[in-house]
């Protein structure tokens, strides 16, 4: 069989060789490449791309009560068949009613998740600020007091006499 008979006949054409090649597609029918693609469309393929980001189901405290009514309605086999049909896992349904017995009603609505915000005293910021002052005037005061040390042994030194400072607190 020619090639011009195989392509008549199959629509495909042998692959070519040269004069060096040793091929036996000719004699046994191996293999060929398609001259042209089917008229036919190809079938349809679902999309299978995914969201780049992962959604986490969220379930509301209604649809929870329901499923797990008609859980409980339902025999083994119906409870097999509420999961596939609802997609929902085994273990939602244990997590559920333990919210469920324990009286957590609100423990049915989603809460989210993470680290639960800190509530902050309105006034925590004026006691810092009010810290921070009361630091700085310590600060100065011990800084007054020694400078205060130094000027009396200088007075003592030079025998000078200091007149009595009045107090007006009544500290000392």
């Amino acid at each position: 069989m020619g090639i011009a008979e195989l392509k008549r006949e199959t629509g495909m054409v042998a692959p070519e060789w040269s004069e060096g090649e040793r091929s036996e597609t000719s004699r046994s029918g191996g293999a060929t490449i398609p001259l042209a693609a089917p008229a036919t469309k190809p079938p349809a393929i679902a999309d299978p791309e995914v969201d780049s980001k992962a959604m986490r189901r969220r379930f509301s405290a209604k649809y929870k009560r329901r499923i797990l009514q008609e859980a409980d309605q339902g025999g083994p086999g119906g409870i097999a068949a509420l999961l596939r049909r609802e997609g929902l896992y085994s273990s939602h349904l244990t997590t559920w009613r333990k919210q469920r017995e324990s009286g957590e009603i609100a423990g049915l609505e989603p809460r989210k998740r993470g680290k639960k915000p800190v509530t902050r005293n309105p006034l925590a910021g004026e006691v810092h600020r009010l810290t921070r002052e009361n630091q700085r005037l310590q600060k100065r005061l011990k800084q007054a007091e020694t400078i205060i040390d130094v000027q009396k042994k200088l007075c003592d030194l030079l025998g000078l006499t200091v007149p009595p400072i009045e107090q007006n607190g009544g500290d000392e």
